[in-house]
């Protein structure tokens, strides 16, 4: 195979066609107009992975309905930080909507719980209570009469013939989003912009120059040309595949970071009938044993103009780290530094490989039966199961060294912020533009005094929302050498 090399230094090289690159194109193409910008997806297409519509559950993540947020239904920081971070993903989409016009890829979709259970009913109760003092969920409502539950989503009730405690709760502001047409369509942006978007584009390898530069190695799979590429700054936004990119570029942040690949079912129906009588998201609580993302909920969607209903998620397992990955993935991610790190992980989750068991020798029969325990009335004739996005886990090192699964989204950035990375799932897209903000401050904190106006006219509450972070959980970075962040242009 030839060389497809170029002399070119480039200023900021995406590594995968997802929300996330995506999002950072879309700030970095506004805040230096003039940086050289590559966009590398190694499908025929952007959004082929998790942040496509049919991938994920498209749930607009703002703490309204997760449980899995907040176990303690005493402290509601995690889901008000999420509202919080939800909220400039808000204005930051509206603000775009002034540069030209955005795909409907939004929805008003009331967010629901549903609980069963004298346990959960007093765990539902007091969770409201809690929230309800911040005015995020001031307008959160709560009931455990079924009559009310049947006017606010008919199909929780009709059928049911158990008669146990029951409660419910809603917000009217939650969202459903098509992350799908979302990143497509910023995508275009950062293209019209001056962005160089290369698909079927698939990089194998990263190494740091002695010059500081990064050099980015990979394979055209359209014309089996290699390709080879110069950066000063790289951001691997390559889903399940992240982790192994990271590693090949030696991030000593990662050492001792494994995955555990999780993928996952659906069942959909689009009969007309049926979709037009549920107009929300509801999530239940969890399986024992079951990770966070494997919260059971009723979803509305709405993807291309089209309505549908989805239930799920049931898990299923693969090595396979991404949708459209190899079976190799996994392996490839095993280091000395982090078998032990597996290992543990394991030992210490037995309770998720028993649900994990379970979840594979499931039958369609039983599966439906959980859809039931949401809908009685189901009918099995309107649903089929479709299969969703594939997802890895992060499992991360202790002070002991032994593994502990995370369930969430977790920035990486090198010491001298030239290479950064995005591992685990959930919130994920739904706080994207708050990730690459926080990634903006950590790697060109020398930048930030001419950024923060341009930033603020694009999320207006952004000074707040970075002052609350500052004072709580990240301590300001050090100022680094301007030759550290010398791309950028007239620095």
């Amino acid at each position: 195979m030839r060389d497809n090399t170029s002399d070119t230094i480039h200023d900021v090289v995406l590594i995968g066609g997802g929300i996330m690159s995506a999002t950072l194109g879309a700030m970095m193409s506004r805040l230096e107009p003039d940086a050289s910008i590559i966009l590398l997806e190694r499908l025929d297409e952007i959004a082929g992975e998790s942040s496509g519509a049919w991938n994920n559950a498209g749930t607009g993540h703002s703490g309204y309905a997760e449980l899995n947020y907040m176990p303690d239904p005493t402290d509601g920081t995690t889901a008000q930080d999420i509202a919080r971070r939800f909220h400039l993903s808000r204005q930051f989409w509206s603000s775009l909507t002034d540069t030209g016009t955005m795909p409907e890829f939004l929805t008003p979709a009331q967010h629901m719980d549903v609980v069963f259970g004298e346990r959960d009913v007093e765990y539902l109760r007091t969770r409201v209570d809690t929230l309800r003092s911040s005015p995020v969920f001031s307008e959160m409502e709560y009931t455990d009469d079924p009559e009310t539950i049947r006017e606010w989503a008919p199909l929780l009730i009709e059928g049911r013939t158990d008669t146990g405690p029951m409660a419910a709760s809603r917000h009217h502001a939650g969202t459903d989003i098509d992350f799908g047409a979302l990143t497509r369509w910023l995508v275009d942006d950062i293209a019209a912009r001056g962005a160089d978007v290369r698909l079927r584009h698939e990089v194998t390898g990263l190494n740091r120059r002695e010059d500081g530069l990064w050099v980015i190695t990979g394979r055209d799979r359209s014309s089996g040309q290699r390709f080879h590429l110069r950066s000063r700054f790289v951001f691997v936004g390559a889903g399940g595949h992240a982790l192994t990119l990271l590693q090949k570029a030696h991030v000593d942040e990662v050492r001792g970071y494994a995955v555990f690949p999780v993928g996952a079912q659906f069942f959909r129906t689009d009969n007309p009938v049926v979709v037009a009588r549920h107009d929300a998201k509801v999530y239940g609580q969890a399986d024992v044993g079951a990770p966070p993302m494997s919260v059971p909920h009723l979803d509305r969607r709405m993807v291309d103009g089209t309505p549908s209903l989805m239930f799920g998620p049931y898990a299923t397992l693969s090595t396979r780290l991404l949708r459209h990955g190899r079976l190799s993935d996994l392996f490839r991610t095993i280091r000395l530094r982090n078998a032990t790190v597996m290992v543990t992980a394991g030992l210490r989750n037995l309770a998720l490989v028993r649900y994990l068991v379970g979840q594979l020798t499931s039958s369609k029969k039983r599966k439906f039966a959980q859809l039931r325990r949401f809908y009685p009335g189901a009918d099995p004739a309107d649903w089929s199961l479709v299969q969703a996005g594939q997802r890895a886990q992060l499992i991360k090192p202790d002070e002991r060294g032994r593994g502990v699964l995370t369930f969430g989204t977790e920035l990486v950035t090198s010491a001298d912020g030239t290479i950064a990375g995005l591992l685990g799932a959930s919130p994920g897209a739904s706080i994207a533009p708050a990730v690459m903000v926080e990634l903006l401050e950590r790697c060109f904190p020398n930048k930030q005094d001419s950024w923060v106006p341009a930033l603020q006219d694009l999320m207006p509450d952004l000074s707040r929302e970075t002052a609350r972070r500052h004072s709580t959980t990240i301590a300001p970075s050090a100022p680094r050498p301007a030759s550290n962040i010398r791309w950028l242009r007239n620095v």
